[in-house]
């Protein structure tokens, strides 16, 4: 064995989360969470975990978190719905040409670029050591961490399952490594952390099918397709495995925390692997994972997906506009050329020269300032851009949907849907959710940090001012209805009450504001001559008389 290959496998059982010369040369890379070559012993873990959460409760953030910097980092937690915001939201607002190079799932941050403003990836919070910590603005979205290994269980299965089209196993990794290598695209197997987990899936599905057609028997004994073992890894075994335990459970405190096994921070594998040993050490490293939700410019939830869009845009979306500003075309020409170009380079490390800032570890890095930058696509409003959102997901998920629909097709009849999860076990549950007890608290943490978002950023302009900038949810056209309905009623005691005064006939214009939209006018004929204007202030419902320039209801809502 010659020393390279040597050291390429020992930094692969180290769990720098790179690839190796043994990860092209395998089926499945390699991931031991027992095999570690750490000390293992409680008194050296809890000095170390306790000395790295010290250090990084002590990190400067930016002075005003609510206020979007030069740069934008989207920590990308796989299986949040993330990649719809990418799609539908920032490649929106931001061209090309200001994404960082090898930004959205590709990892790996490249700081050759200049004026990068907008960085996607699956890397975890580690990324930061490499930028100018007090100019970037850090999002995330956060899910229920019982969906998310749902969905991460059910999304290695469907990526795995395109393979199946080969006749075995052999045959599907040498094309794979054929056209990944011919393409300059991304490949899942590419990304972390898919680059372990479609890999681990494609080598047990080709297995199982191996042992069905050498069996002679295609006969599944269970409905259930979280326990079709005869086709697929059943759940119950997919969360007990090692890779399991060191990728996926636990997955959104630990990218939160900046210690996966993708991290840029040595000492953060030898932490990891003391937290994922002795249990309640994990309490320093939720500590971190908050305290870093707390600094972050925006924290959105899956399970909301519509209150947490209209949030985006208002939060992100907003001060991105106001932030690039528009611009012509022929700048937009230009950028998108610069960018194709950057994007053509090689992976080699750039000139110190040429980069702008300093980042916390003395680095720089090319972060550019304002007035240096290509500027946001068009004079968008923050409610065109809901509109061209809801556009976007419809159509990605139509796309989606029929790419896992292709996919599970090849391992029938195992087909995940949400009404198939509720034949799961209790007691699977239950472990998955022990599994995970990190992300469990996290996430009732990053609850109450979305709701004070909600407050902060609707409540103290108003709900209506906020959602008057969004054309997106169902909930404005209710009130709206509603709203016209009150009106109607009380045009009619306005008409009633009126007739009651005199008999001469006037004119009564009823304008109906909800949150200073006009919604509708009623003309009614009325025995007096009275204006009325109704709207919405805050709870209460106003009618003012026009005429006599004074209030003559007011009722609580």
């Amino acid at each position: 064995m010659d020393l390279t290959l040597k050291f390429s496998i020992l930094l692969l059982l180290l769990g720098f989360g790179c690839y190796s010369w043994g990860s092209y040369n395998s089926s499945t890379p390699s991931v031991s969470a027992n095999a570690s070559p750490f000390r293992n012993d409680f008194g050296h873990c809890e000095r170390l975990v306790k000395k790295w959460a010290s250090s990084s409760l002590e990190q400067e953030v930016k002075e005003d978190k609510h206020t979007l910097g030069d740069l934008l980092f989207f920590l990308h937690v796989p299986r949040t719905g993330g990649r719809t915001y990418f799609h539908c939201f920032l490649r929106k607002l931001y061209y090309s040409s200001l994404e960082c190079p090898r930004s959205y799932d590709k990892l790996r941050f490249d700081p050759r670029k200049r004026h990068c403003r907008l960085l996607v990836t699956h890397d975890d919070y580690s990324m930061m050591s490499k930028l100018p910590r007090e100019r970037t603005s850090v999002v995330t979205i956060l899910r229920d961490p019982i969906d998310r290994v749902f969905s991460t269980y059910e999304f290695s299965v469907e990526v795995a399952a395109r393979f199946l089209v080969h006749p075995n196993l052999t045959s599907a990794t040498q094309m794979a490594r054929r056209i990944r290598s011919k393409t300059k695209g991304v490949s899942t197997l590419d990304i972390w952390p898919w680059k372990y987990l479609v890999p681990w899936m494609r080598e047990d599905l080709f297995a199982r099918r191996d042992g069905q057609e050498h069996r002679g028997s295609g006969d599944i004994q269970s409905s259930d397709p979280y326990n079709m073992e005869e086709v697929v890894m059943p759940l119950h075994e997919y969360i007990k495995d090692p890779i399991a335990q060191e990728i996926v459970h636990n997955g959104e405190t630990f990218q939160v925390a900046g210690l996966t096994n993708n991290s840029y921070l040595s000492e953060s594998h030898e932490v990891r692997h003391c937290v994922q040993r002795y249990k309640h050490l994990g309490e320093h490293v939720l500590e971190v994972a908050k305290k870093r939700l707390d600094d972050m410019l925006y924290v959105g939830l899956t399970e909301k997906h519509r209150e947490s869009a209209t949030m985006f845009a208002n939060v992100v979306g907003a001060q991105v506009i106001s932030q690039l500003g528009g611009s012509n075309s022929s700048e937009e020409s230009a950028a998108n050329s610069n960018s194709e170009q950057s994007y053509s380079v090689s992976d080699s490390k750039s000139d110190n020269n040429e980069l702008r800032d300093r980042t916390p570890n003395g680095k720089k890095s090319e972060i550019a300032s304002p007035d240096t930058v290509e500027a946001v696509k068009g004079n968008m409003t923050v409610g065109e851009l809901m509109e061209a959102y809801e556009d976007c997901i419809s159509s990605l998920r139509n796309t989606q949907a029929n790419r896992r629909t292709s996919s599970l097709k090849r391992i029938s009849p195992a087909n995940f849907t949400k009404q198939a999860r509720l034949q799961v076990p209790k007691m699977v549950l239950q472990q998955i959710r022990e599994l995970n007890h990190l992300d469990v608290e996290l996430y009732k943490y990053a609850q109450n940090i979305f709701a004070n978002q909600h407050k902060r950023t609707f409540g103290i302009t108003g709900v209506g001012e906020g959602m008057q900038s969004s054309t997106y949810g169902a909930g404005i056209k209710v009130l709206s209805l509603g709203a016209t309905l009150v009106l109607l009623l009380l045009a009619f005691y306005v008409f009633v009450n009126a007739q009651r005064r005199t008999s001469k006939v006037q004119l009564i214009t009823v304008e109906v504001f909800v949150f200073g939209r006009l919604l509708s006018v009623l003309d009614e004929k009325a025995n007096s001559f009275i204006l009325f204007s109704w709207c919405i202030q805050g709870h209460d419902i106003l009618l003012y008389d026009k005429n006599k320039h004074s209030n003559f209801f007011t009722k609580d809502n």
